[in-house]
């Protein structure tokens, strides 16, 4: 599993990226830095795209970082089969660059939020969740003022008729439409949800879980075995 390598992608703005790369490193891979100013993934077998306020979330949270030069090569490689995680503002990205449909909007109530979270895994097939249990309940950390996932009807029926909701609020927080927390894309190597598993991982900071783990000890499960 050591040889794994898992890209942390940096832009301006991002808040997550060194406990993305602490959590790779505790469940064994590589976490390689990644640059929004790169025009090469540097051979890496797998992307973390972490939260923070990516250009200060000017126009649309994760509307300027879509454009930024390293997604000219993420975009065709997530298309191409690339398993790529996106949490908080890493999900807003991955919706702006049309690899996730929908959009994240302001929460319902207005107001940031911030803490632990239930919620339910509804898919254990994605490259990123192999090591959950489909129902299984979960916490994880969220902390957001824009997270309320929202799509069209026909998108909304799609998501839920192909199983490609990942995570449901267990008391949703945000208003997101039928309480979806995260999503995938048909293939499944492509996860995007607003709680943060990186947070949630070492038994000294993760109270009162450590269920962010099995985010990384999937990928890297895939990866071995692929």
């Amino acid at each position: 599993m050591s040889a794994a390598r898992v890209g942390i992608v940096t832009f301006p703005g991002t808040l997550d990226d060194q406990d993305a790369a602490r959590a790779v490193r505790l469940a064994g891979a590589e976490a390689v830095p990644l640059w929004h100013a790169d025009h090469d993934l540097n051979g890496v077998d797998a992307v973390f795209l972490p939260g923070g306020f990516s250009y200060g979330d000017y126009l649309r949270c994760g509307a300027i970082s879509r454009f930024a030069p390293l997604m000219d090569e993420l975009i065709p490689a997530a298309l191409a089969g690339l398993p790529v995680l996106g949490t908080c503002n890493g999900f807003q990205i991955l919706c702006e660059a049309h690899l996730l449909p929908g959009a994240l909007t302001r929460n319902a109530s207005l107001h940031y939020i911030c803490r632990d979270q239930r919620l339910r895994v509804e898919s254990d097939r994605t490259a990123w969740t192999h090591d959950f249990a489909a129902g299984q309940e979960i916490v994880l950390p969220v902390k957001h003022g824009e997270g309320r996932y929202v799509a069209s009807d026909e998108t909304l029926a799609e998501l839920e008729a192909d199983g490609r909701v990942v995570f449901r609020y267990l008391g949703n927080p945000n208003g997101s439409l039928n309480d979806i927390a995260g999503i995938t894309n048909e293939a499944g190597n492509v996860v995007g949800l607003m709680p943060h598993p990186e947070h949630a991982v070492e038994d000294l900071v993760g109270a009162p879980s450590t269920d962010g783990r099995a985010f990384f000890t999937s990928i890297l499960r895939k990866l071995v075995n692929s």
